[in-house]
């Protein structure tokens, strides 16, 4: 499919306004194509010539005012509209379109629990010409309706309120939405099936959620927590922004085989349904849920009210919606801690992003995004987590106060249209009296990680620091001053303000504190260094630090610090050993462990080191199970538990557990944990095939589904891999999730010998497979299907002869590039 140019898409505006569409989709055609009919509405300003972008599988007829057009013009996915006139026009296009198995477009979902179907649309960045024929860019905003013919006895949710209609002869229903305000092509959205619903009202607006039949009883169980955290999301926007939610409903849906976590389509957000727990969570992933529903409802202002002119500010809205949902959610819910999940957990994910040669700045060069290809590139742990903490770094510095004021302006300044990076910064330069324009191009414009390391020197009777920055930009910070207290434990002695660069010296009298740690509260983006008596302390008393945010500041510390070869993996496993056992916090103790597991014992220590590895992180897993015993924390256990199965060396327990139903104490194995040791025993070699199909028949269910092939996969026999590569590779059948579930079981550090012939393979099998079925699964392949445990000289150099071929996708270049960066890595890391 041919990507639009930011110069097309700037031509395209110049010489159209856009007005209307009328979108007729008819569900009841088959279960391969679906009709799509769309009536368009616009002006030319001038005469000229432009196209409309469409992706059908059988193009039926196009009429421009009246007249046809030949079908037969139609250019890969751009149909050609030439000699236009200056004034009115309006064009109708018929088409069939194909249903995606891939989650792009419009996705067809049968549900093996009870054979019942879902369809659902999700048109970002550039799908939407996979459903309906557009002017395909996010500054040619329309109004739009919505007619959907639909089975009898399903139900059509949409970006306003639906109504049905009308029936046909046959008995399918037709379904009517509201027209919408103006909104932009890729925010039009769809969902179609037999949905269990509980409606509701709140603030004078019709509210929902949604989810398929067979997940009823579960999203039951949680309906008040999901409606509670919307409706005070909800307040608090509107206690905070001076524009009106803008959309006459909002539904919340959740659907299966959903690529990311959840889509912002004004009125009708889409999550994927694993949000809807059929087993027992811990209370940061309820939180990380909340946190979602919080991002997706900031959306409706900061991309749906105001969106992006171009893809190059697509932090505009990825980045504020980071911020504003973990903030937000801080205020109004009983989740008060979100900003430590957010250091330890999500924020990795910007410093990792950031260090690759594939970095970009928060708000890249309009030239750097010269395509919708090269535009779909960028929405990764720079565009959400970095972007997030810049903003959380300007607040620090500017003032909530005059923040907001920025942001309402900006709001009242281009609602139901389009802003850039331009127009935000003006708004919050009309709002103080700051440099926000200085701020902007040292903050945003450019790339990498600043590295914060203190020199505290002592004389008598008192103490100094300076603090080095390697890097470009400032820093508001706070220096955390922390004295060991008689029983060996850590007090705060206070937070010192810095705003750093700077040439002062700060000077105290009395003893030097036992800890000094920059960026306490993790206010800025930073990686932070340790002094030689901070770091003993560290290794001494980090579980005594009385504040959870702080010690995710210290665990990323050292985290950073084995990624940059200054700290020996083995020290920080012995930190982990020393100190987890003590840890309160869930995201820290889930955040520290998969660390330890997946990237230290996997990655970072030769095979010879991770027999070692695993059996200390088995060691504090059983640890946290004695502690967890008297039931008072229950998350913190099923953190425990997870970990011991993930690290098992030896079946006998992890057997006993599943042949028993329950872990001795608790908790009962649900379908998570029965899968998880199922798939943990397959890798080991203690179950085959029988007890697979045992499984999948006591759990038939597309989750079922997904751990029965993940434990196939794993199975450790050559007949089992090589069907596990013919069905991702040599056969195009399998949707998404069942490819990644696939993949996650295929490469297990254990079996290398048995793998090893397909490492050669990966590269030129992952490329075919990436031109054949998008970008979607091109993601999919570059991250779950890659070789993560073959860290290897012979494999890295493979992997650079395949990127230079011209065959690579935009999509699959990138991750690739990604994965041999972490893969460079590990080798320094070892050596």
């Amino acid at each position: 499919m041919s990507a639009l140019t930011r110069n097309e898409a700037q031509t395209r505006a110049a010489l159209l306004d856009v007005h209307h569409y009328a979108v007729a989709l008819d569900l009841t055609t088959g279960d391969d194509t679906f009709d799509s009919t769309t009536t368009i509405r616009f002006t030319a300003t001038a005469a000229g010539d432009t196209f409309v972008e469409l992706k059908p599988d059988e193009l039926r007829s196009v009429t421009l005012d009246g007249h046809p057009l030949d079908p037969a013009t139609l250019d890969d996915n751009r149909l050609p509209l030439t000699g236009l006139t200056a004034g009115s026009h309006e064009l109708r296009v018929e088409t069939a379109m194909r249903y995606s198995r891939t989650g792009e477009g419009m996705h067809r979902f049968t549900d093996p629990a009870d054979g019942e179907t879902y369809l659902y649309t999700q048109l970002f960045l550039d799908d939407v010409q996979r459903v309906y024929a557009a002017f395909d860019q996010p500054d040619l905003k329309a109004v739009f309706d919505l007619e959907i013919t639909a089975p009898a006895d399903w139900t059509v949710l949409a970006n306003g309120v639906t109504e049905r209609t009308g029936h046909r002869a046959d008995g399918a229903a037709v379904w009517t939405a509201a027209t919408t305000p103006l909104i932009s092509t890729y925010l039009v959205a769809v969902a179609a099936g037999p949905w269990h619903s509980i409606r509701t009202e709140h603030a004078g607006l019709p509210f929902g959620i949604h989810c398929r039949r067979s997940l009823a009883a579960h999203m039951d169980a949680d309906a008040d927590e999901l409606l509670d955290i919307t409706r005070a999301c909800y307040d608090r926007y509107h206690e905070k922004f001076s524009e009106p939610y803008p959309f006459d409903s909002y539904d919340q849906a959740f659907v299966p085989e959903f690529n990311a976590g959840a889509m912002e389509n004004p009125g009708l957000v889409t999550f994927r349904d694993e949000f809807i727990y059929r087993s027992a969570v811990t209370d940061t992933e309820r939180q990380t849920r909340a946190m979602v529903i919080a991002h997706e409802m900031a959306h409706m202002w900061f991309g749906d009210l105001v969106t992006l002119r171009w893809w190059d500010d697509i932090w505009l809205n990825e980045s504020f919606a980071e911020f504003m949902g973990y903030q937000t959610l801080t205020e109004a819910t009983r989740f008060t801690d979100t900003w430590t999940d957010f250091g330890v957990q999500r924020k990795a994910w910007g410093y990792d992003a950031d260090q690759r040669p594939t970095t970009h700045p928060v708000a890249p060069d309009p030239d750097a995004v010269p395509d919708t290809a090269s535009a779909l590139l960028n929405f990764d742990g720079i565009s959400y987590a970095k972007g997030a903490s810049a903003l959380r770094q300007l607040v620090a510095w500017l003032g909530e106060k005059d923040f907001l004021a920025g942001i309402n302006l900006h709001f009242s300044r281009h609602k139901f249209a389009n802003a850039s990076l331009a127009d935000f910064v003006d708004s919050l330069a009309a709002s103080t009296d700051r440099d926000v324009h200085a701020w902007a191009d040292t903050w945003l414009r450019t790339t990498g990680v600043d590295t914060l390391a203190p020199d505290v020197r002592t004389s008598p009777g008192g103490w100094t620091l300076t603090v080095d920055r390697t890097g470009s930009r400032p820093h508001h910070v706070l220096a955390g001053l922390y004295d060991r207290t008689p029983d060996g434990r850590l007090e705060l002695r206070e937070r010192l303000p810095l705003d750093l660069p700077t040439d002062e010296v700060v000077s105290a009298a009395g003893p030097r504190p036992a800890l000094l740690l920059l960026n306490d509260g993790d206010l800025s983006y930073a990686k932070i260094r340790l002094d030689d008596t901070s770091a003993e302390t560290v290794v001494r008393s980090l579980s005594t630090v009385p504040d959870a945010l702080t010690r995710a500041v210290i665990w990323n510390a050292l985290r950073d610090m084995v990624r940059d070869g200054e700290l020996e993996p083995a020290a920080y496993l012995e930190t982990a050993h020393a100190h987890l056992p003590e840890e309160t916090d869930l995201a820290i103790v889930q955040a520290v462990l998969g660390f330890a597991r997946h990237q230290i014992a996997d990655r970072y220590l030769p095979p010879a080191d991770r027999p070692g590895a695993l059996a200390l992180v088995t060691s504090v897993a059983r640890a946290l199970i004695r502690r967890t015993e008297g039931g008072e924390d229950p998350g913190l256990r099923l953190i425990a538990v997870r970990a011991h199965i993930d690290a098992a060396t030896q079946p006998d327990t992890i057997a006993a557990w599943l042949a028993d139903g329950t872990v001795p104490g608790g908790p009962e194995l649900d379908p998570e944990l029965r899968w998880r040791i199922l798939t943990r025993l397959a890798v080991l070699g203690a179950v085959g095939e029988p007890e697979i199909a045992t499984e999948l028949a006591a759990d038939p269910t597309a989750t079922g589904q997904e751990g029965a092939a993940r434990c196939r996969a794993a199975l450790p026999t050559s007949e089992a891999k090589a069907a596990a590569w013919q069905s991702m590779f040599g056969d195009d059948t399998l949707s998404n999730y069942l490819f990644t579930a696939t993949a996650q079981g295929f490469w297990q550090p254990e079996q290398a010998d048995l793998t090893h012939e397909y490492t050669a393979r990966y590269h030129p099998d992952a490329i075919a497979l990436s031109a054949r079925r998008g970008p979607a699964m091109a993601l999919a392949v570059g991250r779950d299907a890659f070789p993560f445990h073959t860290i290897d000289a012979a494999f890295l150099a493979a992997g650079h002869t395949a990127l230079d071929s011209d065959e690579v996708t935009p999509a699959l270049r990138r991750k690739l590039a990604d994965q041999l960066d972490d893969l460079t890595r590990a080798l320094r890391v070892r050596s």
